[in-house]
């Protein structure tokens, strides 16, 4: 099976339509596969601008993880306040090292809406958050795009060869991202002063500024 058969598009879709794959793909939670595996397929090749692609990817992306940022940063306010007792230690580690937390997920392919959603709740640093958030992307687009370039798909060709229906793929990624969500709904409920206590015990110091 190749690309075009597991997602509906080609290299030749040209910047814009990556723009707006890679941007409603980021915008998904914890579902961006699809504006890697474009980016990818149009950093094959001398077809496209390679500097343009990363970077076009890196800034739709972070303006999508914004998006996710302030809806979360407003959603604090529909939060029980027990809920929001519970998140307070969580909240002040978040913020000591939320510059730093959102540059490593953004710079690796990791579910980064993990720690977005608690960065935003957090009501952490929003300039502080975009410039972090949109330095790791670059540094995973180039990543993307310089490998892609060099290297062609044959990194992930020999998976591809080995699947003949698209639909548990599919699948795949749904279950996934409801996991991943299921995983931020249980970070609201734990007892994150019983947990950080143990580790980091000036967060519990209600001194400590919000």
């Amino acid at each position: 099976m190749d690309f075009i058969d597991l997602f509906p598009f080609t290299p030749e879709v040209g910047y814009l339509s990556l723009s707006l794959v890679n941007f409603f793909g980021s915008l998904i939670p914890f579902v961006p596969l699809p504006g890697f595996l474009l980016l990818a397929t149009m950093s094959v090749g001398n077809a496209f601008d390679l500097h343009i692609l990363a970077l076009s990817s890196a800034i739709t992306a972070t303006v999508a993880k914004q998006i996710i940022f302030y809806v979360s940063y407003g959603g604090r306010k529909i939060i029980h306040e027990k809920t929001r007792k519970r998140m307070r230690p969580f909240e002040r580690l978040v913020k000591r090292y939320g510059a730093a937390a959102a540059f490593f997920a953004a710079a690796t392919p990791i579910p980064d809406d993990l720690v977005y959603v608690p960065l935003g709740l957090a009501k952490y640093n929003p300039k502080r958050f975009f410039i972090a958030t949109l330095t790791g992307k670059i540094v995973l687009s180039y990543v993307i795009v310089l490998t892609s370039h060099y290297l062609g798909l044959s990194l992930v060709e020999p998976f591809l060869e080995k699947i003949d229906d698209a639909t548990p793929v599919y699948v795949g990624i749904i279950l996934f991202g409801v996991m991943m969500t299921m995983a931020v709904v249980l970070l609201l409920r734990l007892d994150w002063a019983i947990i950080l206590g143990r580790f980091a015990p000036w967060t519990l110091d209600e001194n400590q500024e919000d």
